[in-house]
């Protein structure tokens, strides 16, 4: 019987598995991404796979062809596990794009690391959920609270500054019509005095 086919999977045998990236992750001063972790997963993933469809299993299930074509088998075999390794790998890559699976790991161990520097200790429930729910909820209420009056300040100052400019109109409209007046009284003044020169002129000597 041959021996089973050296298919490589993946990184190849030299990644580590989820258990030591685990362990290593536990170190003080190591941290393992999340997308890396998940890449090991799947080739870990295949790794058993390959290992559980093994090339002797294989030439068990088709006794009477690998007898007859051992190398043909063995080429099929090779085959076989290389177009399943990248459809799987495939679908995986589909996934998580679809997903934004990488940048959501991304963002989840920058929480985390962010959280390291946070002195202060964990919400926790204290068990009394009028008193949970109010720590939730009143500091949104405050917000929009603030929000508002902002917004009602803005408003404010706004409409006195329209008010102003209402007031600064309306004295320029008053400051016009004494204006038109008082050319209207001149140009009455000058006509009688132009009517009175007629007259005067038109006297007989």
């Amino acid at each position: 019987m041959a021996e089973s086919s050296g298919v490589n999977v993946g990184s190849g045998c030299e990644e580590k598995g989820p258990e030591e990236l685990s362990q290593e992750s536990a170190r003080p001063g190591t941290t393992i991404s999340r997308v890396k972790l998940f890449d090991t997963m799947v080739d870990t993933f295949l790794q058993k796979l390959v290992a559980a469809g093994s090339y002797q299993r294989f030439t068990d299930c088709y006794k009477c062809f690998y007898q007859l074509q051992p190398e043909m088998t063995q080429r099929i075999y090779d085959k076989f596990v290389t177009q399943l390794q990248t459809s799987i790998q495939e679908e995986i890559s589909e996934i998580k794009a679809e997903g934004n699976l990488e940048a959501v790991l991304n963002a989840l161990d920058a929480i985390v690391e962010e959280s390291k520097d946070c002195k202060e200790p964990a919400w926790r429930p204290s068990g009394i959920p009028e008193k949970d729910l109010r720590s939730a909820v009143v500091p949104y209420f405050l917000q929009q609270r603030d929000a508002l009056q902002h917004r009602v300040q803005k408003q404010e100052a706004e409409n006195r500054q329209l008010a102003d400019a209402v007031l600064a109109g309306r004295r320029q409209v008053e400051e016009l019509q004494l204006q038109g007046q008082a050319r209207q009284q001149a140009w009455q003044a000058l006509h009688r005095e132009q009517k009175e020169l007629v007259a005067v002129l038109r006297e007989p000597e």
